[in-house]
């Protein structure tokens, strides 16, 4: 698949974004900033890519993740968990980062930050029923399976 890419500030054409090994899922996003950005401990920023992507395809959306060092390490997750970017979104990707540990972190210009993940969609068509078939489950919900 190719992915339409915009490169929104010239600096990143020599930090493009790309997969860190063959077996990799995500294309590792920077953060585009001038100079070190301090997240205090609790805060949530946005920290622009500069770059934008045109995916145009309904059947695909990106999905922006944490990076899993910088959680488990740091405590740097996205503050809206996970990022959904539509096919036929066309502006700058940002990324919500939210220091969830107790204490700050320096964030360094064009230091990876987070990874899209290019995922296959598929646009369901609701069929109204009154009822649904009997199943083992039903409707038993959190736990109801077991540990």
């Amino acid at each position: 698949m190719k992915l339409d890419v915009k490169i929104l500030d010239a600096r990143l054409r020599e930090q493009l974004p790309k997969y860190a090994t063959l077996g990799s899922a995500g294309l590792d996003l920077h953060a585009c900033i001038d100079t070190p950005l301090t997240i205090k401990d609790g805060q949530t920023i946005l920290v622009p890519t500069g770059l934008a992507i045109h995916l145009s395809n309904p059947e695909y959306a990106g999905l922006i993740l944490p990076r899993s060092g910088l959680g488990h390490n740091h405590g740097i997750v996205l503050g809206n968990l996970i990022g959904l970017i539509d096919s036929d979104y066309q502006g700058e990707l940002m990324i919500s980062a939210w220091n969830r540990s107790q204490k700050s972190f320096i964030l360094n210009p064009f230091e990876r930050l987070a990874q899209l993940v290019i995922v296959p969609v598929i646009q369901a068509q609701l069929n109204i029923v009154n009822e649904f078939p009997n199943s083992k489950r039903g409707t038993k919900g959190f736990g109801s399976t077991g540990k």
